[in-house]
Parts: C-alpha cells; sequence; structure tokens
C-alpha cells in the first residue's frame, strides 16, 4: 500500500523528524510505501504533492498540533495518530492502518 501524511509537534524540532523517519521506516519494514512531510520549526520539508496524495491509499497525520494544507487530503481515508507513537511503535501505526483498510475493502 501506499501512504503520505505530515508530521507535526508544537515545537516542530526533534519530534517531527524523529516520527517522519519512523514511519517511513517501518513501511519500508512493513513492504509499503511511505512518504511523510514535515512541518517543523525548519519549514516544509520532504512536502508532498497533489500526485503523492493522488496515488496514496490513505493518510497519516502524526501531529500534537493542526497543521497546514489538510484540505489538500480531502476525499482520502485519514488517520490521526499522537505524535508520539509514531515515534515509539511506527510498525504497529502502519499495521493498524492496513488492517482497518483492507477491513473496510472486504465491506
Amino acid at each position: 500500500m501506499k501512504f503520505v501524511g505530515v508530521t507535526a509537534c508544537i515545537a516542530g524540532l526533534a519530534h517531527t523528524p524523529m516520527a517522519a523517519k519512523a514511519l517511513e521506516n517501518a513501511g519500508v519494514k512493513l513492504g509499503h510505501s511511505v512518504k511523510m512531510e514535515q512541518q517543523g520549526a525548519m519549514g516544509l520539508i520532504n512536502e508532498v504533492t497533489e500526485a503523492d496524495v493522488r496515488e496514496a491509499d490513505a493518510v497519516i497525520i502524526a501531529a500534537d498540533k493542526a497543521i497546514e494544507g489538510e484540505e489538500r487530503f480531502k476525499g482520502k481515508p485519514v488517520v490521526r495518530v499522537k505524535l508520539g507513537q509514531a515515534v515509539s511503535n511506527g510498525e504497529a501505526v502502519i499495521e493498524k492502518i492496513v488492517q482497518a483498510l483492507e477491513k473496510r475493502k472486504q465491506s
């Protein structure tokens, strides 16, 4: 499966990139494509494009604050998780989303 999303924390320094990397690495390990945009003190890093959104099966928002540009994800399943969940257990986050999407397809 293919996922895109955004990570953002209040300070936008450490946890934002940590969460992005944790989710991207979990995707690789589990055989999924994950592209995470980071919104933080350094500005936008790895910006998710319209094409990325179109091709994605779902959107992951791992944030402890409101993100910018959320309207671009309209029409896609959006899963929200706390930033800490993504940092500490990226694989579980990805697995849970995959299971939910597969269950949804069966319905």
